[in-house]
């Protein structure tokens, strides 16, 4: 797969969609939720008054990260203090790719204070590259997220798995590393698909979300900035990442095609801002006027 290509001014001048209406009940907007690794370095600076800002910008519901560590656990606290639900999480994931490793926590402990933190998600939100150099390192990893997935149902969980680009990175025989997620995962294991991170990897997420039906938990929307010559799978530029509705991914297909696949939660997500506060809030500007 030819991956240096040109991205355009719109998505929609390959692909043709039919006029949604996103209307004013829909469920992912009315729960709008937020990764709150957008906000990673306000939160080291003031939590409390980050999350507050999030709920005075509409957002219903956060999904921390680097859980059970104790900022996690606060952001939980706060959000709740301040009328947001937290339903999912990223948590420390080698509990689940990596059992073994030492000072690694136990997954079974990890879902028991999931439990206790009234979560109902955890995400796997990376690899290693050590984990993702071959085909037969994702099998490994699928067949140990398979063995999370089962753990996490008997706790009332959902498990699923986060993309990035390097995922789609053709390996062997043509296949990915997403290939084989997508073969080799079981049904109680789940994906939280990024559009961003898919659209990269030269794939079109409505297609993927429509393949997917079904195995898709959550989604994380994010826009892509028009006119960039991607790398081969390589680091992009701060400035790749946009607000909604500033980039070339049109959001009401991935919504409308989110809710045809079954997805339960959709936050919205900016790896890279110069004001995140800023961008948070012209995200939730765009979604409440679709």
């Amino acid at each position: 797969m030819n991956r240096r290509h040109f991205l355009g001014t719109t998505f929609a001048s390959t692909f043709v969609f039919p006029s949604f209406a996103l209307e004013a009940d829909n469920p992912y907007r009315k729960n709008i939720g937020i990764q709150l690794y957008t906000l990673r370095n306000q939160i080291k600076e003031d939590l409390a008054g980050t999350i507050k800002a999030v709920a005075a910008a509409g957002y219903r519901q956060v999904e921390p990260y680097g859980f059970p560590d104790e900022t996690a656990l606060n952001l939980i606290k706060a959000a709740r203090d301040n009328g947001m639900e937290a339903n999912s999480s990223h948590f420390a994931w080698e509990s689940v790719t990596d059992p073994g490793k030492e000072g690694v926590m136990p997954f079974a402990e990890v879902l028991q204070q999931a439990k206790d933190a009234g979560l109902s998600h955890l995400v796997i939100p990376f690899l290693h590259g050590n984990t993702r150099e071959t085909l037969d390192g994702y099998k490994l990893i699928a067949e140990r997220c398979n063995a999370g997935a089962a753990l996490a149902k008997e706790a009332g969980i959902q498990l699923a798995y986060h993309n990035h680009q390097f995922e789609f990175q053709p390996l062997a025989d043509g296949k990915s590393g997403f290939d084989i997620f997508m073969a080799e995962f079981s049904p109680e294991m789940k994906f939280e698909l990024d559009v961003f991170w898919v659209k990269v990897g030269g794939i079109e997420p409505v297609d993927l979300l429509g393949k997917l039906k079904g195995r898709v938990s959550q989604v994380h929307l994010k826009d892509l900035k028009a006119g960039l010559t991607l790398p081969e799978f390589g680091k992009l530029p701060d400035d790749a990442f946009k607000e909604l509705g500033n980039g070339i991914i049109p959001m009401e297909p991935v919504i409308e095609a989110s809710a045809a696949a079954g997805v339960a939660h959709a936050h919205v997500e900016q790896d890279q801002s110069p004001d995140p506060l800023a961008s948070i809030g012209t995200s939730m500007k765009y979604l409440k006027a679709l």
